[in-house]
């Protein structure tokens, strides 16, 4: 085709024109020198400045800049690669499931929207490298989004679609003498948008790298490698077929760590099929990722070198056996995540460092897994799967959530389904599976192919099952439509589905024994989530056919941007003023974005995914390790045994271990010394013996905890002098007042609670304490209706009194009641609670000696109202006690519902870092199983709180400012450090975040009366 028509780019059966083949990502150098070295001669980025002509919609892009004599010099400039979005024109647009232009245009798959689809025109002037001079010159784009006209020097050379897999063309037919004029012009939306309707910021642009290459006149223009391996793994067929573009002589070279373990040489044909026997290979896997070296060294006829191919091989088998998914003779568990390709300065353009710092830190955590959710992503990254050991899902660019939506709420017919069954866009997706897999087919890491994401079902993805099953027999494929439209079921090899609970997991694999069952997505990690993670976890060790999931997903998609005031924050859907748009649902990240760091969540994913689960008996002193690990034994890594007393390390001590894959022992504990009173903690760590290119040496890679008493007297008990414990009790009219050497207290009958408690001089009460059955909704709260469902706690939070609000102010009874003893003196409020129907609490306080304030909260609450979001109560201090120090579950937050990863130990931190930066505010902070906490001035002065295992928080703000704030900028100046001692909180949830419930076993039980003591103390 030698034109080109704006009209084409409608039309689902044009998705290429004069676009080259797919093909391997083999790398290819002038010499063995030069391959060693990865040094590339015959690649020449254009990466880089380009200029740009932008327009709102195709009928006002600039008419014929393509032309040689169309001076663009004078446009804009604009970084090559980049989103057009992230550069200054048009604006990012988050959507979930609704297509972009949804409430713009009226459109039906067939058109596209032409009133608004931004068209950026492109415009690169070069000179041909003096390499390429004479030879055949071609030039890659790896990723523009969504499609491509391409022209050279005025002519047009060619046209593609499918934002995420190479787009190649040849130019030498195009090129001149001296400057060389390249133009491009990208539409945002063409036909095959419709295909793309990832949960994901939409952006547009060349947005992965372009560079000119040119080949030798022997080429090894596809290479394709398989590792076959006999049943026992103890010997290989490395198969070894090309497709050149002349013919000589291939000489093959299998080096292990620099060192040649096969070799041949074989005369080389258009098409060459060959094979390497290997004996006892090093087998590659996600635990042990070994790989080789294959070069290929292309002499033509006369004996010259003309390339030498590198390509790393990992020696693995994947199949299915049996209803059973295995890796290299195992069953494998996927302990995975999804992972978008994104930035929050630079969107979806590949960088480098974030690639290595997510693998580094997927490694750290014991994720074994990546589903590429939903499209190829850029090739450096499955190199890096490969060499860092990560199991991958390769994901074909599909997803039309959009009309699935529409089709499964009954709103549209089946027929209406994309692609579902319609012949227009089977070539169309048969190309995008064809170039995904040509591209990545060698990498060891891809061991299953998926065929997209959410697009239903229908006969045109089962094509695309069937194109993998005849190119590829050695990976299974991936669809998890079929568990919406089964009429296909062919279409995948396991069942896949998402965010099924564990329970319905159960119940389906009780009747259903066919195929292997995985989620591809689970436990969405949205905001303050990932609570009841190990019931998915146990459930893999429960039933085999179970293998795992994908956690959705890995790091949150938030840009920055700047409030009023200059200050950047992390902007999610709606913030740029996209719409429509769906808000900050972009916050499923179990890393933040912007710098990507980790969030509370990845502790518990870190436990979760272990390989080594221990069982620590410290009464017995015994611990059972069960091995989980497929490959390693427990003696590749260094154990340690730590001791704690009351929080604090007093002894370690190495133990020797040697657990067998998939088996269990039980060992003593090394002795120590436990004669002092006090709590212990034994910590079993299995660390790292040896750096590796994740993580040096020390690293822990597993733990356990067991925890164990001495009684007797300790050092906290030993008793006061007389001194320090003598009080006096104050009674007068409005007041009671208790006084003792170091401390005056003040409880209010006007006002109804604590007023004061004055500490060595210092006032330390802001506002009176009062009983609190409220948190901060999370994104999962929201999600299922909890603050409409228990909005009468809010009310009960804000608005209870110490008044009877139904009798006359001379008749009320006395409150609050005192009692008085020897040593002691007992202030009872009780607290009138606006439910439905109406309830009472008290809340009593009683007055030691020496300072101490023994605080009880009981409450039978009405059974109409049902569980409660937190049952404790409330403080405010000055916001000078900054610091926290706790003895409990850390470093990070723990919930009810997500505790598992928390070490018992004691910690520190600021007030303010408790206050978890989600991308929407909401409830953070929380710690579990605190013996006690301190918040405290920089002079060491504040409050120490002391209990049985306590649910604590300290954060800058109340449960209700949080709750207030859509960003962390609308949040209020911070003036107090806002306490909260709970006898529970309810735990955050996680199986989705759009109706899932907590778990009923993580909710607060108040069929029965409530009762919740704890300890406070100036210090």
């Amino acid at each position: 085709m030698s034109n080109f028509s704006f009209e084409q780019v409608k039309n689902p059966e044009f998705f290429k024109d004069n676009r080259m083949e797919a093909h391997s990502d083999h790398a290819f150098y002038a010499s063995m020198e030069d391959a060693r070295k990865n040094k590339n001669n015959f690649k020449y980025m254009l990466n880089g400045t380009w200029k740009i002509s932008y327009a709102k919609n195709p009928a006002l892009a600039v008419e014929g800049f393509e032309a040689l004599d169309y001076d663009c010099r004078l446009w804009d400039d604009i970084k090559v690669p980049a989103h057009i979005q992230m550069e200054g024109y048009d604006i990012p647009q988050y959507a979930n499931t609704q297509y972009p232009w949804e409430g713009k245009d009226e459109i039906e798959p067939g058109e596209i929207p032409e009133s608004f689809n931004p068209t950026a025109s492109y415009v690169k002037y070069f000179y041909v490298p003096e390499a390429c001079k004479g030879k055949k010159t071609y030039i890659s784009f790896q990723g523009v989004e969504s499609c491509m006209v391409l022209y050279c020097n005025g002519q047009y050379v060619g046209y593609s679609e499918d934002s995420f897999t190479p787009s190649e063309f040849e130019l030498t037919p195009f090129l001149v003498e001296g400057e060389n004029k390249l133009a491009v012009r990208v539409y945002k939306w063409c036909a095959g948008s419709w295909l793309e309707d990832q949960d994901f910021i939409r952006f547009s642009g060349i947005f992965r790298d372009v560079f000119l290459y040119t080949v030798p006149q022997v080429h090894i223009y596809d290479l394709k490698v398989q590792t076959l391996l006999n049943d026992t793994f103890d010997a290989a067929e490395l198969t070894i077929a090309t497709v050149a573009t002349g013919k000589g002589v291939m000489e093959i070279s299998l080096e292990k760590d620099g060192k040649e373990v096969a070799g041949s040489t074989v005369s080389l044909e258009e098409k060459t099929d060959t094979s390497l026997s290997i004996s006892n290979p090093e087998l590659w896997s996600a635990e042990h990722p070994s790989l080789y070296d294959l070069f290929l060294t292309i002499k033509d006829a006369a004996g010259t070198v003309c390339e030498v191919v590198k390509q790393r091989v990992g020696f693995r088998r994947f199949e299915i056996k049996n209803s059973i998914m295995y890796i290299n003779g195992q069953r494998i568990v996927f302990k995975g995540t999804n992972r978008h390709e994104f930035d929050s300065r630079i969107g979806r353009v590949p960088k480098l460092e974030n690639l290595v710092k997510d693998l580094i830190t997927m490694k750290r955590n014991n994720i074994n897994a990546i589903r590429t959710s939903h499209y190829p992503n850029d090739s450096s990254f499955y190199a890096l799967c490969d060499e860092y050991g990560l199991y991958v899902i390769d994901e074909t660019n599909l997803e039309t959530h959009g009309i699935w939506d529409q089709i499964l709420k009954g709103q549209r017919e089946l027929a209406y389904s994309v692609p579902g069954d319609r012949p227009e866009y089977l070539e169309l997706v048969l190309d995008r599976a064809n170039s995904m897999y040509q591209r990545d087919k060698n990498h060891a890491c891809v061991i299953i192919w998926s065929c997209g994401n959410e697009s239903y079902g229908g006969k045109d993805i089962f094509e695309m099952t069937n194109f993998f099953h005849r190119v590829d027999s050695t990976r299974p494929v991936h669809y998890e439509g079929v568990a919406w439209d089964a009429r296909y079921p062919e279409t995948t090899d396991m069942r896949s589905t998402m965010y099924t609970s564990v329970a319905d997991i159960k119940k389906y694999l009780a009747e259903h024994r066919d195929k292997p069952y995985i989620l591809c997505e689970y436990t969405h990690a949205m905001g303050n989530s990932c609570g009841a993670m190990h019931k998915y976890v146990d459930l893999t060790e429960e039933d085999p056919l179970f293998q795992g999931g994908f956690i959705w997903d890995y790091v949150d998609q938030s840009i920055y941007k700047k409030d009023r005031y200059g200050k950047e924050f992390l902007s999610y859907g709606g913030d740029l003023d996209d719409r429509p748009c769906d808000y900050n649902f972009s916050g499923n990240g179990i890393c933040f974005g912007g710098e990507r760091k980790e969030t509370p969540k990845m502790q518990e994913v870190k436990y979760n995914y272990q390989g080594l689960m221990m069982d620590v008996d410290a009464e017995k002193k015994t611990v059972t390790i069960q091995n989980r690990n497929l490959f390693t034994n427990s003696k590749e890594y260094d154990c340690k045994v730590i001791l704690l007393k009351d929080g604090v390390e007093v002894a370690c001590k190495a133990m020797m271990t040697e657990v067998e894959p998939l088996s269990a022992k039980t060992y003593d504990l090394p002795a120590f010394d436990l004669e002092e009173a006090g709590e212990y903690v034994y910590t079993v760590s299995f660390v790292l013996k040896e750096d590796t290119i994740w993580a040096k040496r020390g690293h822990e890679v597993a733990f356990g905890q067991g925890v164990c008493r001495v009684e007797g007297q300790t050092e906290a008990m030993v008793v006061e002098d007389a001194l320090t414990s003598q009080f006096t009790v104050i009674h007068s009219p409005n007041n009671i007042g208790v006084r003792g050497a170091n401390y005056h207290i003040i409880f209010s009958k006007l006002h109804g609670g604590l007023a004061s408690y004055v500490y060595e001089g210092r006032e330390l009460i802001k506002a009176m304490p009062k009983p609190n059955f409220w948190r901060t909704p999370t994104d999962n709260d929201l999600g299922n209706c909890m603050p409409y469902r228990y909005a009468g706690w809010k009310g009960a939070s804000m608005y209870l009194t110490h008044k009877q609000y139904d009798v006359p102010f001379e008749k009320q009874v006395e409150n609050p009641v005192v009692e008085e003893g020897k040593d002691f003196v007992k202030v009872t409020f009780t607290y009138f609670v606006p439910t439905t129907p109406s309830s009472k609490c008290d809340l009593a306080y009683v007055v030691r000696p020496d300072g101490t304030v023994e605080t009880s909260l009981s409450y039978d609450a009405p059974k109409e109202m049902g569980d409660m979001p937190e049952f404790g109560v409330m403080f405010k201090f000055d916001a000078d006690l900054e610091n926290l120090t706790w003895y409990g579950n850390g470093p990070e937050e723990t919930y009810w519902d997500r505790q598992h990863g928390g070490k018992l130990g004691l910690y520190q931190n600021k007030v303010v870092d408790n206050m978890t930066p989600n991308l929407m505010p909401q409830e953070c902070g929380n710690k579990t199983k605190v013996r006690y906490a301190k918040v405290t001035d920089n002079k060491g002065r504040g409050v120490e709180f002391s209990g049985d295992e306590m649910y604590f928080s300290a954060l800058p703000f109340t449960p209700h400012e949080i709750e207030n704030a859509m960003h962390d900028f609308e949040l209020p100046q911070v003036h107090y450090t806002v306490v909260r001692v709970a006898m529970e909180q309810m735990g955050v949830g996680g199986d989705d975040s759009w109706g899932a419930k907590t778990h009923p076993e993580y909710l607060i039980d108040t069929s029965k009366k409530l009762n919740f003591s704890f300890k406070f103390k100036g210090i």
